[in-house]
């Protein structure tokens, strides 16, 4: 890999393989995608992560998509709330995109063939196997199989996805042996002045940080809800 665009939603994950690139010499650029999401919190993230790293940062309008893709409760003007609670409860399932990831890979894939780019990474990780299908380690090795056929013989693009093993405190621990400074990302699903401390992403952020044993940067309106999902997700497990 010498040459990479990375996906980047201005959260953990995403920032955390921006700086792992960035650490190897290989980030061209960042790209972020707007479709209609809840709010613009996570592209103005990850325009801070591009700026402090130096590198280009490209949005890709596909908003038009939002009309179609009203299942999530991720999508602006939908009808479903986004539920609080632990981030592998089933409820969580409403947050799903349908083929999310299979459009901003095939898109960015593009973008990394006209920039001359050979790999586009993408930070999907062990901790979204339980909800989000497109994050799961059979869909990166579809993909990879099918881009090797999409532009054989004219393109040699890799896709990178260095965390599919790899939970989110560990995530953390890398990314504070890189220096990621995780006060600038965001992960709040619902968007709100500060993080809300009890969607799934919130709980999965408090909690990766425990795991790590690190310190969370991050202000929350309800920090101590993490505590209440956990518990709750793991009574259940226990069928108490």
């Amino acid at each position: 890999m010498k040459k990479a665009v990375v996906l980047c939603s201005g959260g953990i994950d995403s920032v955390t393989l921006a700086w792992k690139v960035a650490a190897a010499g290989a980030l061209d650029r960042l790209v972020s995608f707007d479709y209609g999401q809840r709010h613009s919190k996570e592209i103005e993230r990850a325009a801070l992560a591009a700026e402090k790293l130096g590198v280009r940062h490209d949005v890709v309008n596909i908003r038009e998509l939002a009309r179609f893709l009203t299942s999530s409760a991720l999508i602006g003007g939908g009808e479903t709330a986004v539920p609080d609670g632990h981030y592998a409860e089933d409820n969580m399932k409403a947050t799903v995109v349908p083929n999310r990831n299979a459009i901003m890979l095939t898109i960015a894939f593009g973008i990394a063939a006209g920039a001359k780019a050979d790999a586009v990474g993408i930070a999907v990780h062990a901790g979204d196997h339980f909800i989000y299908p497109d994050c799961r380690p059979a869909f990166v090795e579809a993909f990879r199989a099918m881009q090797d056929c999409a532009l054989e013989d004219m393109w040699d693009v890799a896709l990178y996805a260095p965390f599919t093993g790899t939970d989110k405190a560990g995530i953390v621990r890398e990314g504070l042996a890189l220096g990621v400074p995780y006060g600038i990302t965001w992960s709040c699903y619902k968007g709100g002045d500060r993080h809300c401390g009890r969607c799934g992403t919130c709980v999965e952020r408090r909690e990766a940080f425990h795991l790590a044993g690190a310190p969370d940067p991050t202000d929350y309106e309800d920090p101590d809800y993490w505590l209440e999902a956990i518990a709750a997700m793991q009574a259940k497990r226990n069928g108490a």
